[in-house]
């Protein structure tokens, strides 16, 4: 399976739909496709719900997504830190919601739902109020709470290179939840910084294969 490469980055996104669940690839700005939610932006998409590890930085990426009033809820890691002023005005005023996710539960609920597993029970956010109302089991003398998969219509990630198949090779600290993102949604969307022809990468350096991958913008 071949993805499509485009060369328009609004062409590249308008298969966001209005409600949809948008899997948003980045650390902070590391690996944060900017680009791929400026063309969100212009697509006029709304009432969706991002799943990021942040909640928006500065007044770009995210938060100008979320400035526009186009997200219903934010599922994430790390909604509030020094430069989350969009998110933290719009949450105070009742005008998004959030659900708190643990970093480590985001990855493996992202995990499970690529994986196909059902769900799984994990300690992390027990005793505190992410544990209220959840099923809970005792294993070997220790408390765990069931966390469910966490599927994403569409992703949108970064990575370096592709080839013109959309196998992707991510660079350094960029790559963090874009492999797990692509394969958690059913259509894949990535900027990369340039595509090679199939056949120039390293096998041993491709992270996403194709599969995973269905339109790719050189941007």
């Amino acid at each position: 399976m071949s993805a499509r490469i485009f060369h328009e980055v609004d062409e590249a996104v308008d298969i966001v739909k209005d409600g949809d669940t948008v899997l948003v690839g980045g650390f902070g700005m590391a690996g944060m496709p900017v680009e791929l939610i400026d063309a969100l932006i212009r697509s006029g998409a709304s009432d969706l719900t991002i799943v990021s590890n942040n909640a928006g930085n500065g007044d770009t990426g995210l938060a100008a997504l979320l400035a526009k009033g186009r997200v219903r809820k934010v599922v994430c890691s790390f909604p509030r830190q020094v430069d989350s002023w969009v998110f933290d005005g719009l949450y105070r005023a009742g005008r998004v919601e959030l659900e708190l996710v643990p970093q480590g539960n985001l990855a493996e609920r992202l995990r499970a739902a690529g994986a196909g597993i059902g769900g799984f029970f994990t300690p992390t956010g027990m005793g505190t109020l992410l544990s209220e109302g959840r099923e809970v089991r005792t294993i070997e003398g220790r408390d765990y709470m069931l966390e469910y998969p966490l599927k994403g219509d569409v992703a949108l990630v970064a990575a370096h290179l592709s080839d013109r198949m959309g196998n992707l090779v991510y660079r350094k600290t960029a790559r963090n939840f874009g492999p797990v993102m692509c394969t958690a949604a059913t259509h894949v969307v990535a900027q990369v910084s340039r595509v090679v022809d199939t056949g120039a990468l390293d096998p041993e350096s491709i992270v996403t294969p194709s599969i995973y991958v269905d339109r790719v913008v050189q941007l």
